[in-house]
């Protein structure tokens, strides 16, 4: 049987780990290329590109910061110098700090926002003329489930991710025409690994349940990316599609 993205590429940001991760490793296991973004992470970036190998794959590791047009714009032109095409964007990069309203501060306000939704809209912006060229184009941002139900301690994370909602709405609309699908996958409570850095596990965490007893993994996340990537999902576009095993029933 043929694998249902043999032959497509997609560029995949923040999958140095967790739900990135997963996803590329997804996209590859049905046969699709993968430019494996991260901002930093070198070595973590190349285990997924390894993984996305053992899949089945080619990968390419690119690291940059897609906040910053330049940013994205090279992603975007290494992906295409490498593979000459783009037919999927997954918009995963992201930071999620936490900080009470007071304290928080105008930087830490941009970067939250500049990584999820601006580069959202950068890489975006930057693909478009190549998804315009793919007989089936697809692009998935990944969403947030506190957008949805709200957070103590994370308003530009909620902010930036009820943005990704709009966005996907809007591309949707705009982009339709083009054959470009655009949907929003929103993960709730997923059993990733979280850094200091990120503040550790959200503090909703602790106190939202499953109806489901458990935490998702990220490669049921990631499987949801998929199919909305394959040949079985080109009806559907501008939804949000929740994988939260019923922690939050929208």
């Amino acid at each position: 049987m043929t694998a249902e993205l043999s032959g497509r590429v997609a560029v995949v940001t923040g999958a140095a780990r967790n739900i990135g991760r997963a996803i590329a490793v997804a996209l590859a296991s049905e046969g699709a290329s993968v430019v494996v973004n991260a901002h930093s992470s070198a070595a973590e970036a190349a285990q997924t590109a390894a993984a996305v190998e053992q899949a089945g794959g080619r990968a390419l590791v690119h690291l940059g910061d897609v906040s910053t047009p330049a940013g994205a714009q090279g992603l975007i032109d290494a992906a295409v110098k490498q593979f000459g095409q783009i037919d999927i964007l997954v918009n995963n990069a992201a930071v999620r700090r936490h900080s009470t309203f007071e304290a928080l501060s105008w930087e830490e306000w941009r970067e939250v926002l500049g990584v999820i939704l601006d580069g959202s809209y950068l890489c975006s912006h930057a693909a478009l003329p190549y998804l315009r060229r793919s007989t089936a184009a697809a692009i998935v941002n990944i969403g947030g489930m506190s957008a949805h139900t709200g957070a103590t301690e994370r308003a530009h994370v909620v902010a930036a991710k009820s943005g990704l909602v709009g966005l996907t709405r809007a591309l949707a609309h705009d982009l339709g025409a083009d054959g470009i699908t655009v949907n929003c996958v929103v993960p709730g409570l997923i059993d990733t690994v979280r850094g200091a850095a990120a503040g550790g596990t959200p503090a909703h965490h602790s106190t939202a349940k499953t109806l489901l007893g458990r935490r998702g993994e990220p490669e049921e996340v990631a499987a949801l990316v998929q199919f909305l990537c394959g040949p079985k999902a080109r009806y559907l576009t501008g939804q949000s599609m929740h994988a939260n095993g019923g922690a939050f029933l929208p």
